[in-house]
């Protein structure tokens, strides 16, 4: 009777093995979907500097009546374009420029290909166009 009751104690391999491919099928669907996460952050951010950046051109269109040329860039909202058209009524509009999630600057571009300005990030590899992660992404895209 004591033999019985320790045999009918433990698992048996078949039992463990098929935890185990349970666990393996699990972890197969979760761990994609976490390990992409990182790179959606980076993309949403992106996305919202855009519009940050757009809003703060809209702020600079109002105080000088136009928006920047593509020569004065996006600096003229941190500091005074000495480029001709020279704004008159120029206020700074942000403190900084922020760079997109992968460290590199957003682009500008006026008039726009896509609309009367663009503003956009390359994606994480810098150069223009690409899919996925390395997708251009910017104020068209909304």
């Amino acid at each position: 009777m004591e033999s019985r009751s320790l045999r009918e104690r433990g698992f048996t391999l078949i039992e463990i093995m098929v935890v185990m491919v349970i666990i393996a099928i699990l972890a197969g669907m979760i761990v994609p979907r976490v390990m992409n996460r990182p790179d959606q952050a980076r993309k949403l951010a992106a996305r919202q500097d855009v519009a940050s950046l757009v809003q703060a051109l809209k702020l600079y269109r109002l105080d000088v009546g136009r928006y920047p040329t593509t020569e004065q860039g996006l600096q003229a909202l941190v500091k005074q374009p000495v480029q001709e058209p020279v704004p008159g009524n120029w206020m700074q509009t942000l403190d900084t420029l922020p760079k997109d999630p992968w460290g590199h600057p957003y682009h500008y571009a006026n008039p726009g290909q896509h609309g009367e300005i663009d503003v956009w990030s390359l994606g994480a590899d810098g150069q223009p166009g690409g899919e996925g992660n390395d997708a251009d992404i910017g104020n068209w895209d909304s």
